[in-house]
C-alpha cells in the first residue's frame, strides 16, 4: 500500500530524514515512534505529499505519488500534530468547509458527512462552536475532517498529545476502530497506546529507521537481559538465589517475613524451572515467581541512546 525508498530531506546543513525505507501493507495500523527531532513529523509530511524528499520516492501501490499528487493526496486523511480548527465555526459549518475543500457534492455529500460524523461520535457537539469543545472533542473534529472523503490511508501525528487519560482512552479506542477499514500510521509519544493500537512499530532515530516489526518481535530481541521476581519465605533465600548457576546479578529486600529477590539472568536463560525446583528442595513457601515482560519504554531508550550521536535533525 505504502512504500517509502531511500527518502532522505535535508534543510541547509541539517538532516532531517537520511535514507530511510520501509513498506506498509493495506490494512496495517503502523506505530512511527522517535524522539523529539528523530524526523517523524518530516516524513509524515514526505507520506502525505506536503513535502517532497530530496532524495528517494513514496510510493502507493508501487506508483510514485509526485506522478499525481492530487490523485494521491486523495486517498490520504492526515491529522497533523496542531489540529488546525477554525473556533468561531460550528463543527457542522466547519466540516461542511472540509466537504467543500474535498470536493464533494449531492448525496455523496451528505452521505460522506453522516459517516464520519457517526464514526467519530461527535453527534452531540455537531451544533456547537469549535471554541467551545473539549480537547478531546476537537481532536475528534479533526478526525472527522480527516477521514470525509474516505480515505485508503490515514496519517496521525500526536492525536492524543495534551489529552486527559480519559479522552486518550476515547481516542485510542476511536483509532483502533477506524483501522479495521484503513491503512493507518500513527506516530504517539504514549507507548502504552502502541501496544494497545498498533500491529507493527517503525522507530526513528536521528533521521535514520533503527527498528521494524511487531511490538513483540522487537520486544523478544530486545537487547535486555531477562528478569525475575521471586517472593519467597524459608532460610537463605537470598543468598541461594544468588548463587544459582545463570544468574548475573540480584537484588533482595525483606519484608512481612518474606524475602523479595529480583534476579538478572545471564544471557536469555530461562529459570524459572531452576528456582521451582531449589525451593521445593529446600521447603520454601514460594509466593511469587514470574519472569518480568521486557517493556517497550525499556526498547525505545535502548534503541535510541545506544545507536550512538548522529548528524543534527529536525522534527
Amino acid at each position: 500500500m505504502i512504500s517509502v525508498e531511500g527518502v532522505s530531506k535535508s534543510y541547509g546543513p541539517v538532516v532531517a530524514v537520511d535514507d530511510i525505507s520501509f513498506e506498509i501493507d493495506r490494512g496495517e495500523v503502523v506505530g512511527f515512534l522517535g524522539p523529539n527531532g528523530a524526523g517523524k513529523t518530516t516524513t509524515m509530511r514526505m507520506l502525505t505529499g506536503t513535502l517532497q524528499p530530496d532524495r528517494g520516492e513514496v510510493r502507493y501501490d508501487g506508483r510514485p505519488i509526485g506522478e499525481d499528487l492530487k490523485e494521491a493526496r486523495s486517498r490520504v486523511g492526515y491529522l497533523p500534530e496542531t489540529n488546525a480548527l477554525y473556533q468561531e465555526m460550528l463543527v457542522a459549518e466547519y466540516l461542511d468547509f472540509a466537504a467543500t475543500l474535498r470536493g464533494l457534492e449531492g448525496a455523496g455529500r451528505r452521505s460522506a458527512l453522516g459517516d464520519a460524523v457517526e464514526e467519530t461520535g461527535i453527534q452531540d457537539v455537531y451544533g456547537r462552536p469549535i471554541s467551545q469543545l473539549s480537547k478531546g472533542y476537537r481532536q475528534r473534529v479533526g478526525l472527522a475532517a480527516a477521514i470525509l472523503h474516505r480515505p485508503e490511508i490515514l496519517i496521525l501525528d500526536e492525536p492524543t498529545e495534551g489529552l486527559d487519560p480519559n479522552q486518550r482512552v476515547g481516542i485510542r479506542h476511536l483509532v483502533g476502530a477506524l483501522g479495521r477499514e484503513r491503512t493507518v500510521l500513527l506516530s504517539t509519544h504514549v507507548l502504552g497506546e502502541v501496544e494497545a493500537t498498533c500491529s507493527r512499530l517503525l522507530i526513528v532515530h536521528h533521521g535514520r529507521l533503527v527498528a521494524d516489526g511487531s511490538v513483540t518481535e522487537l520486544l523478544e530481541t530486545g537487547r535486555s537481559a531477562p528478569r525475575y521476581v521471586v517472593e519467597a519465605e524459608g532460610d537463605g533465600v537470598p543468598e541461594a538465589l544468588a548463587a544459582m548457576d545463570g544468574v548475573a546479578s540480584s537484588r533482595a529486600e525483606r519484608h512481612d517475613g518474606r524475602h523479595r529477590v529480583e534476579l538478572v539472568a545471564v544471557g536469555r536463560r530461562e529459570l524459572r524451572p531452576a528456582i521451582s525446583a531449589l525451593a521445593s528442595e529446600r521447603g520454601w513457601t514460594l509466593w511469587e515467581l514470574h519472569r518480568e515482560r521486557a517493556s517497550l519504554e525499556q526498547l525505545f531508550q535502548q534503541l535510541t541512546e545506544e545507536t550512538g550521536p548522529g548528524p543534527e535533525v529536525l522534527p
